[in-house]
């Protein structure tokens, strides 16, 4: 079976919002068997809508489009479809009442052009929106199915998990299942990974397929099966092979991030860790606390950005300090040393270098980062290089010390 996704919205044209709904609804279809051959982004227009939705229409079984069902007079979605198929749209008792309840919610007044929103095409079924105004809608026309979706991604997910997936897959049963497997991994570059993997990219099903990503490469495997237990059994061997030639590089899969990996091995040893930043400005402690239950290991956090801070909190020497302008081996080392020792910690670690647009000189330049990790398995300093600007120098450093880090916790084991 052939989806196509058609999203509306000028503002998708225009850049002005980033498409994501197109990507989900592109895993989670293809998930469920329905081979996604054309994502369309079309503007508020209804002729050019008419025109993508008839050539929709005329390649796809499944056509799922989002956007353009709001109130407002550049929301067309609904009248257009209405349209092409030539059904009438009649206002739904049901769906006018929940939206007037929305508002009551609120404590405002509904605008009367969210009247439009109850406006449903004949034989069309509604999907309830918990979360906001716009119901979504499922029309079968013939063998063919349409979903029409709200844009915003926090009303559609619901929509498409709850209700449209369970929908087409007894309007369309037998599809084959697809199933991915996300392997991840730190310390090795995508070229490195193909030497030692790059057999398994021409298999077929399963297939492989590597991803470079900041500071990771992660490889997708994916199978196609009747169910998720025969797709699985594809890659079960596969994935373990992988495993096998990447041991001590695979930190994790699916939605498994590295300050998460990082946690569980803290907290499995009953270790604490505590953090000194410099150039990198919070951002591996922000990374850090985004994992709930952090404060289980995290002691604490500061960002050491200037000279003074250095010498007169985490113990820098300062001549050191003011000769290096704060930015050398030597300095992470004694910030991560400085840190673990104000907080107690079993591990400290430290960031500090030149993320730009200024600073640095011919032996340091601008992205020269010194990372540093200091507790039970030893000291360790290294110094790292990141072109860019400014903010991808820190958004690299924050994913190297995050990445060492794992790799300390991994050697210590």
């Amino acid at each position: 079976m052939i989806a196509e996704i058609l999203a509306v919205g000028t503002e998708l044209l225009l850049g002005e919002t980033v498409n994501s709904n197109a990507a989900y609804l592109g895993q989670i279809l293809s998930e469920n068997g329905f081979n996604v051959y054309h994502q369309v982004t079309v503007g508020d227009n209804a002729s050019r809508l008419s025109e993508a939705l008839k050539q929709a229409l005329a390649r796809a079984d499944v056509i799922v489009l989002t956007g353009g069902l709001g109130p407002t007079a550049d929301d067309l979605t609904r009248e257009t479809v209405a349209q092409v198929l030539g059904r009438p749209l009649n206002l739904d008792p049901g769906v006018l009442g929940e939206i007037e309840a929305f508002f009551r919610r609120r404590g405002v007044p509904m605008p009367e052009n969210n009247r439009r929103q109850a406006m449903v095409p004949a034989g069309a079924l509604v999907i309830r929106n918990r979360k906001g105004t716009a119901p979504g809608l499922i029309i079968p026309e013939g063998e063919k199915t349409l979903v029409l979706l709200p844009g915003p991604p926090f009303e559609l997910r619901p929509m498409v998990e709850e209700t449209v997936v369970p929908f087409l897959r007894q309007r369309y049963p037998g599809q084959p299942v697809l199933v991915r497997r996300i392997l991840k991994i730190v310390g090795m570059g995508e070229s490195q990974v193909a030497e030692l993997v790059g057999e398994f990219f021409s298999l077929s099903n399963p297939t492989v397929a590597p991803y470079a990503r900041p500071g990771e490469v992660h490889l997708r495997l994916a199978a196609q099966a009747l169910d998720r237990a025969g797709a699985l059994a594809l890659i079960a061997p596969i994935e373990e092979e992988i495993r096998r030639r990447l041991s001590g590089y695979v930190f994790g899969a699916d939605e498994a991030t590295v300050e998460a990996v990082v946690g569980e091995l803290l907290r499995q040893r009953g270790w604490t860790l505590a953090v000194a930043e410099s150039c990198t400005g919070g951002l591996v402690t922000s990374r850090l606390t985004s994992v709930a239950g952090s404060s289980d290991y995290l002691r604490l956090g500061a960002v050491t950005y200037a000279l003074a801070t250095k010498i007169d909190l985490l113990g820098v020497p300062r001549d050191e300090a003011e000769r290096s302008d704060g930015v050398s081996s030597r300095v992470a080392l004694t910030m991560a040393q400085g840190i673990r020792r104000l907080a107690g910690a079993t591990v400290g670690l430290a960031t500090t270098g030149y993320a730009g647009p200024t600073g640095g000189n011919d032996d340091d330049p601008v992205g020269t980062v010194y990372l540093a990790i200091s507790g039970p398995g030893g000291d360790r300093v290294e110094r790292a290089w990141f072109p860019g600007p400014r903010q991808e120098v820190q958004a690299r450093a924050t994913q190297e010390i995050l990445a060492r880090l794992w790799r300390y916790l991994v050697d210590w084991e």
